[in-house]
C-alpha cells in the first residue's frame, strides 16, 4: 500500500480539484488514500457540532470514494481516537473528557463518555465508508497523558505502569471495532507504543489486533526496547508490535511558516518495504497555522511517490516526475521545478513562488530604501499629515505602480485559490501569507493619497 495521506485539519480542498488530483496521485503510484477528515465530516445528530460549516456533505463523502475507486485508489478513513482531539475538546460540551482540564488535545482515558463519544464517531465515519477494509484509529502524540487527576490516581493503583493504561484504551477502542464491524482492520501510529514495554504490548496482544505505521523522523533500527525482547525477525525492525513488518516512509509538509513553493525534496526514510505513507500536511494541529498549500507540495509528493515506486531516486524516476508534472527541469539542493507545470493547482504554485519569493523583499526595499520615504514621509510625517509634494512625488509614482502591480496579482492568486479551496482558507492564508506585507504598502498608498 502506498497511502497519501489527506490531512484535513485545514486547507480542505474543494471535491472538484481532488477530481482532478486524484488521477495525478494513481499515476504517480499511488493505490490509496488516508483521509483525516477531523471537522470536514458531516457529523450529524449530537455530533454536529463538530462540523466545520464547509464541511464536507455526505453527497461529497460518497463522491471522493467514487473517484477514489475509479483511480483505483483505496480509501482509509482515519479517526483519531486518543491524541489530536482538538477538533473535539475545544467544544464546552465536551470539556469534561479532557485528561487535563486546560489543555484540548486529549481523552482522558477513564471516563465512561470517553468511550461512548468514540464509538458514535467512528461509526459515523465507518458506516460511510463501508467499502474501506481499513480504518486507521490515529492514538499518537497523546500529550499530558497520566497528568489528570484520574490517570493520577489509576497509575497510583497500576505500579506506575502508563504503557498499561494507554494500552487499555486502545484495546477497548480496536475491541469495539472488531465487534461491531468484522473483518475491518486497524492501522495506527506507533510512536506512543515505542515507549511500551514488549512485556506490556504482549500481555495486551495488542499486535492481534492492528497493523502500525511508524514515524519518518525515526531511524531505520531497531529501537532500544526491544533489545529486551526477542530480536526475531517479526519484532527486529522499527514496530514495536509483534507479528509486523517494519514500512517506507515519506512525509511531505511545510513548517508553520510557508516552504518556498519549489521544494521538492522531502525526507525519505526508508524502512524496508510494506506500506508507505505521505502526508501533504494541512496543519500540525487544529490550532496552528497552516503549512503548505496541496497545489505547492504536488512536486515533493511526485518524487516521493516515484522514488517509492521505483526504490529509489533515480533518472528514470526524475524524468517521469518531469514529464507528469509538465517540468522542464528540477534542482533538489536548490529545492526549485523549472518550467510552467501542468498539473492540477500549477497556477498557484508560480503563484505562491512569487509571494514567497517578491512580495515581502519588494515591499521592504520600497518602504526601507527609498531616501524620499524615510527622510520626507516617515511615521511621524503621516501621523500629522505633513510634508512638501515635491519629495512626495519624487517616489509616489513608483509606490503607486508597486502598489496596483501587487494587488492585481493579488486578485488573480484569490480567484485561482477560490476554485480549490472554500473561503475560510482563502482568507487565513491571505491573513498569514499576504496582508502582513501587503498592508504595509496599502497604509503609505493611503496616507500618500
Amino acid at each position: 500500500m502506498r497511502l497519501v495521506h489527506l490531512d484535513l485539519k485545514g486547507a480542505a480542498p474543494r471535491v472538484s480539484y481532488l477530481e482532478k488530483v486524484f488521477p495525478l496521485l494513481s499515476q504517480l503510484g499511488a493505490n490509496g488514500i488516508l483521509v483525516e477528515y477531523e471537522d470536514m465530516f458531516p457529523f450529524k445528530g449530537e455530533l454536529e457540532i463538530l462540523k466545520s460549516p464547509y464541511a464536507y456533505s455526505e453527497e461529497d463523502i460518497e463522491r471522493i470514494q467514487e473517484l477514489a475507486e475509479l483511480h483505483k485508489l483505496e480509501v482509509v478513513p482515519l479517526v483519531q481516537t486518543f491524541g489530536h482531539v482538538e477538533f473535539i475538546l475545544k467544544h464546552e460540551k465536551y470539556q469534561h473528557l479532557r485528561e487535563v482540564e486546560r489543555f484540548p488535545n486529549s481523552f482522558n482515558p477513564h471516563v465512561p463518555d470517553t468511550l461512548a463519544l468514540l464509538k458514535s464517531i467512528l461509526s459515523q465515519v465507518i458506516d460511510k465508508h463501508r467499502h474501506s477494509t481499513w480504518i486507521h484509529i490515529g492514538a499518537d502524540e497523546v500529550f499530558n497523558l497520566g497528568e489528570g487527576m484520574d490517570s493520577k490516581n489509576w497509575l497510583s493503583h497500576n505500579r506506575g505502569d502508563m504503557g498499561t493504561m494507554y494500552l487499555k484504551h486502545i484495546k477497548e477502542v480496536l475491541d469495539f471495532i472488531t465487534t461491531q464491524y468484522r473483518g475491518l482492520r486497524a492501522l495506527m501510529w506507533d510512536d506512543m507504543l515505542r515507549k511500551i514495554s514488549v512485556g506490556a504490548l504482549r500481555g495486551e496482544r495488542v499486535g492481534t489486533e492492528c497493523s502500525d505505521l511508524a514515524p519518518p523522523e525515526l531511524p531505520p533500527q531497531k529501537p532500544p526496547e526491544l533489545a529486551e525482547g526477542d530480536a526475531s525477525p517479526a519484532t527486529a525492525g522499527p514496530t514495536a508490535l509483534p507479528g509486523h513488518r517494519p514500512h517506507w516512509l515519506a512525509e511531505v509538509r511545510g513548517g508553520g511558516t510557508p516552504t518556498l513553493p519549489g521544494a521538492c525534496a522531502a525526507p525519505l526514510a526508508a524502512v524496508q518495504e510494506a506500506m508507505a505513507w505521505l502526508v501533504p500536511r494541512c496543519r500540525y494541529d487544529h490550532y496552528s497555522v497552516l503549512c503548505e498549500l496541496l497545489p505547492v507540495s504536488i512536486p515533493s509528493l511526485a518524487i516521493c511517490l516515484q522514488t517509492l515506486v521505483n526504490g529509489g531516486f533515480t533518472e528514470e524516476t526524475k524524468r517521469k516526475v518531469l514529464d507528469v508534472l509538465g517540468f522542464q527541469s528540477m534542482q533538489l539542493e536548490q529545492s526549485t521545478c523549472e518550467g510552467r507545470g501542468a498539473f492540477p493547482g500549477a497556477e498557484v504554485y508560480h503563484m505562491v513562488e512569487q509571494v514567497n519569493g517578491h512580495l515581502k523583499e519588494s515591499i521592504l526595499k520600497a518602504l526601507e530604501e527609498e531616501s524620499a520615504i524615510k527622510g520626507w514621509f516617515s511615521p511621524y510625517h503621516r501621523k500629522r499629515l505633513f510634508g512638501n509634494p515635491r519629495n512626495m512625488e519624487s517616489f509616489g509614482s513608483k509606490v503607486l505602480k508597486l502598489h496596483e502591480d501587487w494587488e492585481s496579482f493579488v486578485r488573480d492568486l484569490r480567484t485561482h485559490l477560490e476554485r480549490i479551496y472554500f473561503p475560510d482558507t482563502v482568507e487565513e492564508w491571505m491573513e498569514e501569507n499576504i496582508n502582513p506585507y501587503l498592508d504595509q504598502l496599502r497604509d503609505l498608498v493611503r496616507d500618500y493619497r
